[in-house]
């Protein structure tokens, strides 16, 4: 990740504001992250008298009735200037609570190249995908003077879209251990680190490599820290990753690619946040289209960087995921067979697996099937 964008994305997660410059327009923008906003930080930016606007995606903007212009494009919607950081928060966050009512209208636009920036960086970081902007005068004497003693760090659009690009992503294999687990032994783990980047990967590797069976059976696994490390009911993330573990007991070897993608990519405080919208009624692609995201904000890239660093070519999958089989397969890997890996159905994570069949199509009939069977 360029250096200049990763301190940015730092002063935002530390609720501070950061100058965001379009070289090619000469226009600039304070922006400063929703999540973690003080009531000091939206003085200072409010100071600069130009009216305060709150930047959020086209998901968030379909959340809010809001019809997003020029398809996909993120949305800028003006504040009217008594707002706090709670009502900003809710404004962010919340459904719309009665749909029965007519709509709120909103002051909203597109948004502009440097607010979009300053979005993808919450994003990347993350943080809730919301950024409240103001469009400042590059000349201003206050910004400058913030700018020189070091108050606010500025950092140029191009740079932010260089740090979160995805494609081509590479990694680094940084240590490798014998780490002995319960239902497998001889296990390696090799820990990788995206090159430039914040985040990092494990893979771990069951058995000697030259028992691993042909193709190698694979899993690529998105960290789930309530199901995995918890057991959480919610979801049937920890049966599938010892499942995982078990398939490879029995197949004389295999790999585990753990991905840092908590909550489908959004992160494990998002992931808190949907799960309380979940408890209010919406499915698991709901509640993360209310916060901002997409139904799977997943990328596959750094397993696939993973893959090729062990040298696997040719692959058994562990997936119901269609996503996973055609990430792999578009960039070059082979997948000769694809394994279901199932979980249990509970009457906590039923609503879950069923959207994730329904609405992401996963391969999970069969699974849920059995369910309405056995009851």
């Amino acid at each position: 990740m360029a250096h200049k964008a990763e301190r940015g994305l730092f002063e935002l997660k530390q609720g501070r504001a950061l100058r965001v410059t379009d070289k090619a327009r000469s226009v600039c923008a304070l922006v400063a992250a929703v999540e973690g906003l003080a009531p000091d930080r939206l003085e200072q930016l409010r100071a600069l008298g130009t009216p305060l606007r709150v930047v959020v995606t086209h998901h968030r903007g379909r959340a809010m009735g809001i019809d997003a212009h020029e398809g996909e494009s993120n949305l800028s919607i003006g504040l009217g200037g008594g707002e706090t950081p709670q009502t900003i928060l809710r404004l962010a966050t919340e459904p719309i609570a009665d749909q029965s009512e007519p709509l709120p209208r909103f002051d909203a636009r597109p948004a502009t190249p440097t607010e979009s920036a300053g979005l993808a960086l919450t994003r990347f970081g993350r943080l809730l995908p919301a950024v409240v902007s103001v469009e400042v005068d590059p000349g201003s004497p206050a910004l400058m003077r913030w700018i020189e003693d070091g108050t606010i760090l500025d950092v140029s659009k191009e740079e932010v879209e260089g740090a979160v690009a995805r494609s081509g992503i590479e990694v680094t294999s940084v240590a490798a251990a014998l780490v002995p687990l319960a239902d497998a032994e001889d296990s390696r783990f090799v820990f990788f680190r995206e090159r430039g980047g914040f985040l990092e990967h494990v893979a771990v590797l069951i058995g000697p490599r030259t028992d691993w069976p042909d193709p190698v059976p694979v899993r690529v696994h998105s960290a789930c820290i309530t199901g995995d490390l918890f057991g959480s009911l919610r979801c049937d993330c920890g049966e599938q990753l010892r499942g995982s573990l078990r398939h490879f007991k029995n197949r004389g070897g295999g790999v585990l690619v753990y991905l840092a993608q908590e909550g489908r990519g959004i992160g494990l405080g998002n992931k808190i946040r949907a799960y309380n919208l979940q408890d209010n009624g919406l499915d698991t692609v709901d509640a993360d289209g209310v916060l901002g995201f997409g139904a799977d904000e997943r990328h596959y890239d750094a397993a696939v960087a993973i893959l090729r660093h062990l040298e696997i070519a040719r692959v058994e999958l562990l997936t119901n995921n269609p996503d996973k089989v055609k990430a792999l397969e578009e960039s070059g890997i082979e997948v000769a067979e694809r394994t279901p890996l199932y979980g249990g159905i509970n009457r906590h994570n039923l609503r879950y697996v069923q959207a994730k069949a329904d609405r992401s199509g996963h391969w999970l009939m069969d699974m849920i099937s059995q369910r309405v069977s056995a009851d």
